[in-house]
This record gives structure tokens, sequence and C-alpha cells, in this order.
């Protein structure tokens, strides 16, 4: 996967993070659990562009590899059978997607 690649892709992750975030924001009664995983994503969201400019591979695929866990669990909260908003749960869906896909192709 080529640097262009992996910025564009890293892109498309801090979009997809940035709208589970706007989602959160606009849900009541979100478990708290949920809301720490998308707050904790948002913050390595931030740190794309910082890791980017260091052109480390191992800390790009590091940091990938940490948020899909996040992600990965995130989901998972989504899945359990909460009353969660459909808008809610297409965000971290696609979010995870976005990482999951993402970290397939950096391996």
């Amino acid at each position: 996967m080529g640097e262009q690649e992996i910025r564009s892709r890293l892109s498309s992750v801090q979009l997809a993070v940035g709208q589970a975030a706007q989602a959160l924001s606009a849900e009541r009664n979100l478990p708290g659990e949920l809301r720490d995983y998308i707050q904790k994503l948002d913050r390595q969201s931030d740190r794309i562009t910082e890791i980017l400019a260091l052109r480390d591979r191992t800390r790009i695929v590091k940091l990938v590899h940490d948020m899909e866990l996040l992600g990965s669990r995130a989901r998972r909260v989504c899945g359990s059978g909460l009353p969660l908003s459909a808008q809610m749960k297409s965000a971290v869906n696609h979010m995870h997607n976005e990482l999951i896909d993402f970290k397939v192709k950096l391996h």
C-alpha cells in the first residue's frame, strides 16, 4: 500500500470516526462503555495527521490496529440489544468497517 493510498484511507477513517462522534453527541442514554470507546477513537483519530507526518509505517499499523480493536468493542456494544438509534448503529458499523478494511489492506 503506497503512501497516497494510506493517506486516503486514513482520511476516510477520520471521517467515519467523526460521524460516530457526531452521532454520539446526538444520542440520549448512551452506555458509558460505548461513549468511552468512541471518545478514545476520536482522540486517536486526531493523532493520524501527526503519525502520518512521521512516515513511520510501524506506528501507522499500530494505530490502525488499536483503533480497530476499539471499533470492534464499540460495534459489540451496539449489537448487544441496547436501545440505540439507527444513526448510532450505522455510524459505528461504518467506522468499524473502514477500520477493518484498512487493517486488512495494510498487512
